[in-house]
């Protein structure tokens, strides 16, 4: 068995463990997660992140099996990354690349995450204009994420396969990431709305199943009279589903912009999305409050399809994945003190 097929699986197999004791333990009784609750869990999840970037940094090698400098070289030129070895010293040039793999997986990690947090404005449209018990959020949410880490594995993989046949395909990827990112902009002040009787899922399901009219306790099928039935609590989740599908269209093609390596692609995608949740129980209250985050999410769009339209001209002038992420940390960090510092009024009544 390869070394790829050995660490992706030893990942894989820490992921369902981890999500089988979240469903077995932690949702046993039904109720609403409090920030406190919700701080634990977010410091757990980073905590594993950044201990997986320095499993990544000591032996980040591991991943592809590198054990000399021809293998060291291969990968490297295989996955395009910007960092220069040295031939007389293995050693060294091992030394730099695993610093550069973790690197990677870090700015991954900081760009996913900051783009989940407008998908954490859409849940609470959703979860509002569907009127779902509070209780009932934390099963939704853990439903959706064993759905977007399906979702994602197929993507990431899809995407990289076709990166390495199609070069160009990385530009149309950098062309669509500007594009996303100045109708971001444009539409920043815009006040989005769930229509709960016509949103295209609804209609789609309700054309292929029955619908419960109302909601039954934690339950997504009912089965009433011989007849069964999904609840508008599915409906949610369906919705939630496709919500991610769509915030992955941006996402993935963002961290191609840091690695082509599709392993650190998925790794940090991954625990971003198993952070998701219990950062959406952290900020559901707050998050009206960070109102120039919008603006800064697209100028972070803006700024990573330039990257990958002008990589190959930013790479001769020595532009590296540390400057990516100073530049990322940079414009998340500008955009929260801004929101702080200039609260948004409150519309004024007449």
């Amino acid at each position: 068995m390869s070394s790829e097929l050995i660490f992706f699986g030893g990942f894989l197999l820490f992921i369902i463990l981890m999500l089988s004791i979240d469903l077995g333990v932690f949702n046993k009784k039904e109720h609403a997660v409090s920030f406190k609750e919700a701080a634990i869990m977010s410091f757990i999840w980073v905590a594993f992140a950044i201990g997986f970037y320095f499993l990544l940094i000591t032996n980040g090698q591991k991943l592809h099996g590198i054990e000399n400098y021809a293998q060291l070289s291969e990968i490297t030129k295989k996955h395009l990354h910007a960092i220069t070895l040295m031939p007389e010293n293995f050693e060294a040039s091992l030394h730099i690349y695993n610093l550069n793999l973790g690197l990677e997986f870090l700015t991954g990690y900081v760009i996913e995450y900051a783009l989940s947090v407008d998908n954490i404005f859409v849940m609470v449209l959703i979860f509002t204009a569907f009127g779902v018990n509070e209780k009932y959020y934390h099963r939704v949410l853990i439903w959706g994420i064993i759905g977007a880490v399906t979702m994602r594995f197929l993507f990431i993989f899809l995407g990289a396969t076709l990166i390495n046949r199609f070069d160009w395909i990385i530009y149309m990827f950098g062309a669509f990431l500007v594009y996303t990112g100045g109708m971001l902009f444009v539409n920043r002040n815009q006040e989005e709305e769930i229509d709960t009787k016509n949103h295209k899922i609804v209609r789609l399901a309700s054309k292929y199943f029955s619908v419960h009219p109302d909601f039954e306790g934690n339950k997504f099928f009912l089965r009433k009279n011989g007849q069964r039935f999904i609840t508008p609590l599915f409906l949610v989740l369906l919705i939630v589903e496709f919500t991610d599908l769509i915030f992955a269209v941006d996402s993935i093609p963002a961290i191609f912009a840091v690695t082509k390596d599709p392993y650190i692609v998925f790794f940090s995608n991954i625990f971003a999305i198993l952070g998701l949740r219990s950062m959406f129980f952290l900020l559901v209250n707050v998050i009206h409050k960070f109102h120039y985050l919008k603006t800064g999410l697209s100028f972070l769009l803006v700024f990573i399809g330039v990257k990958m339209l002008g990589h190959h001209w930013l790479a001769s002038l020595g532009f590296t994945t540390t400057h990516s992420l100073l530049i990322i940390l940079f414009i998340l960090t500008a955009s929260v003190v801004l929101s702080l510092a200039f609260p948004k009024r409150p519309l004024q009544k007449h």
